[in-house]
């Protein structure tokens, strides 16, 4: 069996509804399997600076960083054989740690999809928590609280929701059946978790990414008919070492 997800499932389309099959995937059905791998530590990430998209300083990787994306590489070299497409943001640091894991998996090309970039953060950019709440303390209020406001001035929550969901969509249609290690960042990752369990977007404030760190989604057809797109979560923020030992659990 694919994996279950008792209760509310989430559609391609962000709708949810009850599956009275409990969400087991179809017999003989491969599902689509998304290994989410955040990219690796920047001076920014040290700093805990916002550091958004393309539109940001858009840091490179650290030296930590590189080590730290090599190991997880490494972590799921196990499984190459397994995985077919890598896949990641367009923002220098996840297409330098993308590029890390298709080395080291063996794999020829990285493609790449601007969905899955990191959310704009304006005039944020570069700017640590307490800066941002000494220099724009009402907007950082509205941001807290409202899934719709762009932080100063960038994307919002939910206009970063729709282009990633319009990735994830890209995605499945191109690659059904298979398994993709996507490199990409906090926001876009958290918003395919809640999407997948059906959870409400300002889920995303009750959920920690590691750099580095592995989440792994599978999205197939289940329901009563068989015919209802359905998602399980296998991983979670797992980083190699910490929490597993020996071969990557596809």
């Amino acid at each position: 069996m694919t994996g279950a997800t008792q209760g509310n499932a989430a559609g391609l389309d962000g709708s949810t509804s009850t599956a009275p099959a409990r969400g087991w995937g179809q017999p003989g059905m491969a599902p689509t399997r998304i290994i989410l791998v955040r990219h690796g530590e920047t001076d920014h990430t040290t700093d805990k600076r916002f550091s958004g998209g393309l539109a940001s300083a858009n840091p490179p990787l650290n030296d930590l960083g590189r080590r730290h994306v090599r190991e997880t590489a490494e972590w799921l070299a196990t499984v190459a054989d397994q995985i077919d497409v890598v896949l990641s943001s367009p923002v220098r640091r996840t297409l330098e740690s993308a590029e890390i894991v298709a080395e080291v998996l063996g794999k020829d090309e990285v493609l790449v999809d601007d969905g899955f970039a990191e959310m704009e953060f304006g005039r944020w950019d570069g700017l640590t928590f307490m800066e941002v709440s000494e220099q724009h303390p009402e907007d950082l209020h509205a941001w807290m609280g409202d899934m719709d406001h762009p932080p100063g001035g960038g994307e919002s929550f939910r206009q970063v929701e729709a282009r990633v969901l319009d990735g994830l969509a890209r995605v499945i249609t191109a690659h059904a059946g298979r398994t993709i290690a996507l490199v990409s960042h906090v926001t876009p990752i958290k918003t395919l978790v809640a999407h997948a369990l059906g959870a409400p977007l300002d889920s995303l404030y009750r959920m920690e990414l590691q750099p580095a760190s592995v989440t792994m989604l599978s999205w197939f057809l289940g329901g009563a008919e068989g015919d209802q797109p359905m998602a399980s979560m296998r991983l979670f923020n797992v980083t190699p070492g910490a929490h597993w030992g020996g071969a990557f659990p596809l």
